[in-house]
């Protein structure tokens, strides 16, 4: 039975025991899963997070990015304010935006002309009244019943998302107070400013690295970086917290020589978790303080697919994009702050070598994904155990859990129908 034969057959059951903590394979692999996840998730009414309001400082500054897998041009319109619309024709569905970003008066499809505002309006259209009497638009063509489909804006500390659902509840509400006061915690009344971005392409499907960022249990055996250098053990204080209804997540540590000394944990459970790699340039390791607060790791995900990071000094904001049901791509922001002196400004870019495609910790997280795909393809009916620190999704003192991953899919679950 090849792929495309088996997605199209009737969509089995989701596993009932233990609640969210059966996660049945088949929900990575199917196309009409994908399908619904365009319709009810990133079309439907959930926040997408676009980008950072400091790359929309002047009218006529537009970015173009992704909502899921929708294309979406964001702009600063000539009154100040945000708009998000759709990156397609009115006429013929082609892309209005083909540059990442820039700044432009309107946007004119190179395809037949037909010319947008800056608020996604259809303003114009080629030969609209024909040429010598002859052709043109039909009689009675009301431009302002055209146009693509425009997303509600909000801002959150220079966070700009976005939704499709004109009706969806505030982007506060949505965050709710837990999640908003740790968002604050590191952007909160700061300017941002861009360090570098690039978009990293994955073999495996997007919930597969959702599940990866909300997975404390992983981090320290997974990334031996963690442990060797002894930037992140499970046995430090931290802590998970876990939206009401699950769909957010904090993930937070903080680095405790003290009470780490003589301990060793790790190598009682004989676990993989530290190496014999050492580093010519220690000050790859060197931080500073800049929070108030002892935590040196702080991992926060927004429903269903944004990423707010700070690993020591190194602060970044990541997107998830599916790409169908076996790719995706993850977009990653790095950032630092218009009032960082010089020798902080080096210590982030240093500190940027620990995370991405090659990064010193997370080089692993665009492996792991893969290897699940390839593991579970010929087992779609069989599940994945989520069973770590019990079957709820609560906040607690300890990361030795899988609850905010239990709260993703309760989320997902409840939005998608499945």
């Amino acid at each position: 039975m090849n792929a495309s034969e088996k997605v199209s057959q009737a969509r089995p059951e989701w596993p009932t025991e233990d609640g969210a903590s059966r996660v049945p394979y088949w929900v990575f692999q199917r196309e009409d899963v994908a399908e619904i996840e365009r319709a009810r998730l990133f079309n439907g009414p959930v926040w997408n997070f676009l980008t950072l309001e400091v790359e929309l400082e002047n009218a006529g500054d537009f970015v173009a990015v992704d909502a899921g897998e929708t294309p979406v041009i964001v702009t600063r319109g000539e009154d100040g304010e945000l708009n998000a619309f759709e990156n397609r024709c009115a006429h013929r569905g082609s892309l209005l935006a083909l540059e990442d970003r820039g700044n432009v008066k309107d946007f004119t499809c190179v395809y037949h002309a037909w010319r947008h505002s800056l608020k996604g309006d259809l303003v114009g259209v080629a030969f609209k009244r024909g040429i010598k009497r002859k052709g043109g638009i039909a009689d009675g063509f009301e431009m302002s019943k055209h146009g693509p489909r425009k997303m509600r804006v909000e801002v959150f500390e220079g966070l700009v998302f976005g939704s499709f659902d004109p009706d969806v509840e505030s982007l506060k509400d949505y965050l709710g107070e837990e999640i908003s006061q740790r968002i604050t915690r590191v952007l909160g009344g700061r300017k941002p400013v861009i360090l570098g971005n690039y978009i990293q392409v994955l073999p495996n499907n997007w919930k597969l690295y959702v599940e990866n960022t909300k997975d404390s249990y992983h981090a320290s055996i997974l990334h031996t970086f963690f442990t060797t250098f002894e930037l992140n053990k499970l046995s430090q204080k931290g802590g998970i917290v876990v939206s009401k209804n699950g769909g957010h997540h904090v993930s937070h540590s903080s680095v405790d020589a003290a009470a780490e000394k003589g301990k060793d944990t790790y190598k009682e459970q004989k676990i993989r978790s530290d190496s014999d790699l050492s580093l010519s340039d220690t000050s790859l390791l060197e931080n500073f303080k800049e929070f108030g607060d002892d935590t040196t790791l702080q991992i926060l995900s927004v429903f269903p697919n944004f990423v707010l990071q700070q690993i020591q000094n190194s602060i970044a904001v990541r997107t998830i994009l599916p790409k169908g049901p076996d790719s995706m791509h993850l977009k990653w922001t790095y950032v630092g702050f218009e009032e960082d002196t010089p020798k902080q400004r080096k210590i982030r870019l240093k500190q940027s070598n620990l995370i991405g495609p090659g990064g010193y910790v997370s080089m692993e997280d665009g492996c792991i994904g893969g290897f699940v795909r390839r593991g579970t393809i010929g087992s779609p009916d069989d599940s994945a155990v989520l069973a770590m620190g019990g079957y709820g999704i609560e906040t607690s003192d300890d990361r030795i859990t899988e609850a905010s991953i239990r709260g993703f899919w309760t989320e997902y679950r409840a939005k998608t129908g499945l």
